[in-house]
């Protein structure tokens, strides 16, 4: 007789099919045992994100996550932690990612694009108010749930509002060469709102025209072509949605319209319904310090163990 196959389980969730895998981390497909409901686990290895001194960025990427709870962007539930792994509980969102979209059926009418810039703003306006920027804003992160609707997606690259400096800006270089925004890219300093503003415009682009506004196989050009905000609109758009366009795709982030210019933008308004919602306030940390103190504990005991018995003959 065959034996039942027994299923994984990872607290009270039942793992199933690989859906994604990066250098650090796999994503499974589990089930919430409790409630049936679908999830995404982000798997990481302690000893990779410990050894590769990873362990700030991805604390760093958790506690962004809780600080969000909004309905277009990606919710986190829980952290969870073994003696070797730490287990990310992920919203599972199963309609694939908005590039794909692109990808598969070309550029958008400008009402359906309108949507999902729309919820875009609407994401990245709330991730804002709470201190959070981005950073790394693009079609590929940007999902859609079942019901087609947009969900934001990897904070990996984000900064909290902490890290900036006296200054008042941020001075890591990060994201998609065609979507960066060009204060990020001449290394003086930039602010994480406008640069975030600057890479939404640069999908609104995208969805309307089926193509990027700068691209080039040579970097140094394209730097060129962003820095001086080099781009051509298609013909097809109408001249309400060009103007909105050329307004965000500012080259400078001191003239670049602003998320409260662009919620009274006549091209934005059409149709817009802001996001209705209830938010609980949950931002308790504990869970993740306690998956990472654990872990470095046990690594420098681990390299402890190591050492000794190399000393001792010395």
């Amino acid at each position: 007789m065959n034996q039942p196959k027994i299923k994984r389980r990872v607290g009270k969730y039942e793992v199933g099919r690989t859906i994604g895998e990066g250098t650090f981390a796999k994503v499974k497909f589990a089930r919430n045992s409790e409630t049936e409901e679908p999830v995404a686990l982000k798997i990481l290895d302690k000893e990779k994100v410990l050894k590769h001194k990873m362990a700030e960025q991805i604390k760093r990427e958790v506690a962004t996550m809780k600080l969000i709870k909004h309905p277009n962007v990606v919710r986190l539930y829980e952290v969870m932690g073994s003696k070797t792994k730490i287990f990310i509980v992920l919203e599972f969102v199963t309609g694939g990612e908005l590039f794909d979209k692109i990808v598969n059926h070309g550029r958008m009418r400008e009402d359906e694009a309108r949507r999902y810039f729309q919820q875009l703003i609407n994401a990245v306006d709330y991730c804002h108010s709470r201190g959070v920027y981005h950073r790394d804003l693009k079609p590929e992160n940007l999902l859609l749930d079942a019901c087609g609707n947009l969900k934001v997606s990897d904070f990996g690259l984000s900064a909290l509002s902490q890290q900036v400096r006296d200054d008042g800006l941020l001075h890591t270089t990060c994201g998609t060469p065609n979507y960066v925004a060009p204060e990020v890219l001449n290394d003086k300093g930039y602010d994480g709102a406008t640069a975030d503003l600057w890479s939404c415009g640069v999908i609104l682009f995208v969805l309307l025209a089926g193509y990027l506004p700068f691209d080039d196989s040579n970097l140094m050009i394209l730097y060129k072509k962003i820095s001086a905000a080099e781009f051509t609109c298609p013909p097809w758009l109408s001249f309400s949605v060009m103007k909105l366009i050329a307004r965000i795709l500012d080259p400078n982030p001191m003239t670049r319209i602003t998320i409260p210019e662009i919620l009274v933008d006549e091209w934005f308004k059409k149709g817009y319904k802001p996001p209705v919602f209830d938010e609980k306030e949950d931002t308790n940390l504990d869970d993740v310090e306690a998956v990472f103190k654990d872990s470095e504990v046990r690594f420098k005991d681990d390299f402890y163990h190591l050492i000794y018995p190399l000393l001792s003959t010395m």
